[in-house]
């Protein structure tokens, strides 16, 4: 039986340990209170050093726009907004008037940085993402969970719930660069995205945008330009220089690797090269598409070089039609096989000899009338390709393709034209360093002369119409991507006008072996 003493004892104890739990409770207490002030204090701190941080990061990014609104609000506070309404609209009036009288200068000073910052905020930072995402150009970042439940025995039961969405990541928009035709934005991809995903897109992208063209070039491993055309630059005829324009210019002025051909979509000069690298030339497109323009243009600009014998041109025709209308400059012409043989041969005949004479001494001849560029302008190459007996065809095969793996170091350029380009019609097809295609009858044509993925990168050579002869595709050396170009068209009269230019005026020219079926 407990004593009042001992009852007395063990109420003093659990009193003294209510005390000293309440003590250690309030120490606790003031310490977590202390440390949650802490906590909040710390990520108030970390949370306004980031706001700090982004708030410093997009007025250095964004430059442009930051001093406008500083200069703005400046104005503002030290002259008053009534002014800078006054001044605003005495600006928009200079640069209406200056619009008026140039708008080539404007447009390079003023309308493109203009339009580019205009575009960027009001249009690509806005949509982009959009039409990114409904393109299939997000990442999404989903996550499956598992619940596992255990009951009494031991055993687990696993059952997979539906997946989540914790977030979708899309491209961020680094910046934009109007020009006169099209918007070039500049991306940078999301880990898991691949710069090919976007050439499988480009028609998607193009039909959001609402605009005829979008082609994808690769800037950088994580960066790609997400090219829009606004307005078609190639919808009108490219007219070709007139030869009377050429009679003030010498010999020396033409530049045999980068002669003018037409004109780029983006509104520069196509200029190709008839010498040395990327000279190989192998054009293809259907019936009426234009070839005859990428043929005769780059020759009417180099009329000077033929004329002065800088250039020697042969000609293998086998329609014995478009060659033939200006036969005067062709120093070597073929119409049949046998002839074109004859060709070739003088051709390789050509070639061994300036091995035998240079070979060891230097690695690319020196250009001179003693030993010119050899140009072979080869139309419907197929015709002797393909659509001849057996062994003509394997010699002229094998002769085009000793031209086109030698020629270059030897200043001998070979230049081809077809209308199927198919392996079987054009085995040597591959050995041609630059193509170009036209309008083509079907989509599987384009990689055939361009090279695989170029469909996917823009290259939509099956649906150019009818009625835009001379608008193409190039590719090869120096081209990262497939180019769209429109060649300059040449007259009947321009080419009569180039034969009379280059004879002297009807001058018989030289002729050397295989003259074949003269026009």
């Amino acid at each position: 039986m407990t004593s009042p003493g001992m009852l007395v004892i063990a109420l003093a104890g659990l009193g003294l340990g209510v005390w000293v739990l309440a003590k250690i409770g309030r120490a606790l207490a003031s310490m977590a209170e202390a440390l949650a002030a802490m906590v909040v204090v710390f990520v108030a701190l970390w949370w306004a050093c980031k706001v700090v941080f982004w708030l410093f990061s997009q007025v250095v990014i964004h430059w442009r726009t930051s001093l406008t609104v500083i200069a703005v609000y400046l104005w503002c506070v030290w002259v008053g907004w009534v002014w800078l309404v006054v001044n605003l609209g005495g600006l928009a009036l200079i640069l209406g008037v200056w619009r008026l009288l140039d708008v080539t200068s404007f447009d390079q000073w003023c309308g493109r940085p203009l339009r580019s910052w205009w575009l960027r905020w009001a249009v690509y930072h806005l949509k982009l993402p959009g039409w990114l995402h409904a393109c299939g150009l997000s990442v999404r970042d989903a996550a499956l969970p598992v619940e596992v439940t255990v009951n009494l025995v031991g055993r687990r039961k696993a059952s997979r719930a539906t997946a989540r969405q914790s977030g979708v990541q899309v491209p961020k928009v680094l910046g934009v660069r109007s020009g006169p035709s099209w918007d070039e934005v500049r991306v940078r991809l999301v880990p898991g995205q691949k710069p090919e995903d976007f050439d499988d897109a480009a028609r998607a992208l193009a039909s959001a945008r609402k605009v005829a063209r979008c082609q994808v070039r690769e800037l950088e491993p994580n960066v790609v330009s997400v090219d829009f055309q606004r307005r078609d630059q190639l919808a009108s005829v490219v007219q070709s220089p007139a030869v009377p324009e050429l009679v003030t210019v010498e010999e020396s002025a033409v530049d045999l690797r980068r002669v003018w051909a037409g004109r780029t979509e983006y509104g520069h000069d196509w200029r190709v090269p008839l010498l040395g690298s990327g000279a190989h030339c192998l054009t293809a497109g259907a019936s009426g598409a234009g070839k005859n323009s990428v043929m005769w243009c780059p020759l009417v600009s180099a009329a000077p070089a033929i004329r002065s014998g800088l250039v020697r041109m042969s000609g293998i025709d086998p329609k014995g039609m478009e060659l033939a209308y200006g036969r005067g400059i062709f120093t070597r012409y073929a119409v049949s096989g046998k002839d074109a043989l004859e060709v070739l041969d003088g051709l390789v005949e050509e070639m061994e000899s300036r091995k035998r004479e240079f070979a060891g001494r230097v690695r690319t001849i020196p250009l001179s009338t003693e030993y010119p560029l050899e140009l072979l302008e080869f139309d419907e190459i197929g015709a002797l390709t393909k659509y001849t007996d057996r062994k003509t065809r394997e010699q002229i095969v094998e002769r085009v393709a000793l031209l086109n793996t030698q020629g270059r170091a030897l200043n001998i350029s070979v230049r081809g034209y077809v209308q199927e380009p198919t392996k079987d019609t054009v085995p040597v097809r591959e050995l041609f360093t630059r193509r170009v295609c036209l309008r083509v009858t079907s989509k599987t044509h384009v990689p055939m002369v361009l090279g695989d993925g170029a469909y996917e990168r823009g290259a939509w050579a099956n649906r150019i119409g009818d009625s835009e002869a001379g608008v193409g595709f190039v590719w090869g050396e120096g081209i990262r991507e497939p180019l769209r170009i429109r060649a300059g068209w040449v007259s009947d009269e321009t080419v009569k006008a180039l034969e009379h230019y280059v004879t002297n005026g009807g001058t018989a020219r030289p002729a050397l072996g295989g003259e074949g079926v003269a026009a």
